[in-house]
């Protein structure tokens, strides 16, 4: 894939990403990505693959914070008996 399409399906992206953060539209990618498939099926294909990853990343950091968090109040709750 050419650095052009990986730089604009990325740049697309995150702005994409900051409306769906503001809006609280969690699917606007994906009319987004219908408006990029109707001209570039290639630059859809790059885009939802930068958003997918994005929302994959967000989600596995979710994740983590949580575990961390848990350990650490049960380290917390252990500590005070």
């Amino acid at each position: 894939m050419s650095d052009t399409i990986t730089t604009l399906a990325s740049k697309l992206a995150e702005d994409t990403m900051k409306v769906m953060d503001e809006t609280g539209d969690d699917r606007f990618f994906v009319e987004v990505g219908d408006l990029l498939g109707a001209s570039s099926q290639t630059l859809e294909e790059a885009f939802l693959t930068e958003v997918r990853v994005r929302l994959a990343e967000r989600k596995a950091r979710q994740f983590v914070i949580k575990k961390l968090t848990d350990h650490r109040a049960k380290t917390k709750a252990i500590e005070k008996q």
